[in-house]
């Protein structure tokens, strides 16, 4: 499995299939889900399912969301990373989305704000992109204050799957500024 990067107390790499466990763990968790449509996993074989899905996104987009694991107990506590959007939201297609998720034991760390951060970095320092994008849910306090934390800047409202949500955006440039 290949590592991307390393934080002081974190390894974003590869999702691999023996995640299952943990990504069944986040993903059934309907707090987790609260703000992504309420539609948490049933079972491992869906989990799997989305390990495959990402999997896939790394052959297609070479790129794709990562396993975020404490580097202090070697767990795996989530995901980050980007992800190309292929089909048109908000009147953007093709463009780079940051995301994370973590197990919920886990929230309230830092580790998301950590690994956001780090994703950017390597976005901009190792992908040359020249801009990253980010969507939250309105209603969503944590989420929307991690991204303005780390330097991404609201744009507007728009409303995904009718929910309201809140559009970030960060050049490679402002990146720069901001670090």
């Amino acid at each position: 499995m290949k590592t991307y990067l390393e934080t002081d107390r974190l390894i974003l790499r590869e999702i691999v299939s023996e995640d299952v466990d943990g990504m069944f763990e986040l993903d059934s968790d309907h707090e987790v889900h609260k703000y992504l449509g309420n539609n948490p996993v049933k079972n491992k074989e869906e989990a799997r399912k989305n390990i495959d899905f990402i999997r896939q996104q790394y052959i297609e987009n070479k790129i794709g969301r990562w396993a975020v694991v404490e580097r202090s107990s070697n767990q795996f506590i989530g995901w980050a990373g980007l992800k190309l959007i292929k089909e048109t939201i908000n009147n953007h297609i093709d463009y780079y989305d940051l995301g994370y998720r973590l197990i919920k034991k886990f929230w309230g760390r830092g580790y998301a704000t950590e690994a956001a951060k780090a994703t950017l970095s390597y976005g901009f320092d190792k992908l040359n992109l020249p801009e990253i994008f980010a969507i939250a849910d309105c209603n969503n306090t944590g989420s929307n204050k991690i991204l303005t934390k780390i330097g991404l800047k609201y744009e507007e409202v728009f409303f995904l799957n009718g929910i309201k949500c809140n559009w970030y955006r960060i050049g490679s440039e402002e990146f720069k500024e901001y670090t």
